[in-house]
């Protein structure tokens, strides 16, 4: 999901960084001083573990990329304004030292992962939650990693740079990450339930009780 340079319109790419950096700044506020000593280092281990799923990508049609990328996970452990901070700094930091998608587009990018993504993940989870922590886990990363995609089909599809149409871009990037979604939304469900059940404190404190399998 990470655009290179090139494939977005310089006038998308600004609006985009603008919005990002919009959400971000609302997010830094909201998350100003709430965090623990007990936390914090919950938000280093999210971040690195998000920074390794994202590194590992294949290519699909149209030159972008379809790979893991963790938002909602982060949203449902640190909630959506720290998941959504904690995300948009290992974009950032992909792009400034790895190369992992363009540094014009940053904004961009950051939009589908950090904002969409977390945001679209974290409500999915709100609304599933009651009929149970495992199927709110994956709904949310299914869901999550899906409209982040069409969000950067959305921005491919608009920009004149780019060589293929809107519906084009929606569909490749929306079938491949509805796929991709199944197996993403597998792992933040099993994951997620292995740190509640082992570590309960570091459940939400919005969790219903953990599911009781007979």
């Amino acid at each position: 999901m990470h655009i290179p340079d090139g494939y977005v319109d310089l006038p998308l790419a600004a609006l985009f960084a603008a919005l990002s950096l919009a959400v971000l700044s609302y997010a830094a506020r909201r998350v100003g001083g709430t965090i623990s000593d007990t936390r914090a280092p919950l938000v280093g281990v999210v971040a690195a573990g998000v920074f390794a799923a994202q590194m590992l990508n294949w290519p699909i049609p149209g030159g972008t990329s379809a790979h893991f990328v963790g938002g909602a996970f982060a949203a449902i452990l640190l909630g959506p304004h720290l998941g959504a901070l904690a995300v948009a700094t290992v974009v950032a930091v992909q792009a400034l030292v790895f190369g992992d998608g363009g540094l014009v587009v940053l904004g961009a990018n950051v939009f589908n992962m950090a904002v969409v993504e977390v945001y679209v993940g974290y409500a999915v989870y709100r609304a599933v939650a009651p009929y149970g922590e495992f199927r709110a886990a994956f709904a949310a990363g299914w869901l999550g990693i899906t409209a982040g995609a069409l969000t950067a089909g959305l921005q491919l599809g608009l920009s004149s740079a780019f060589q293929y149409e809107l519906l084009t871009t929606l569909a490749i990037m929306g079938v491949g990450h509805l796929v991709l979604g199944l197996i993403e939304g597998a792992i933040t469900a099993v994951v997620y339930r292995y740190l509640a059940r082992a570590r309960p404190d570091l459940r939400p404190t919005t969790a219903p009780e953990p599911e009781v399998s007979a």
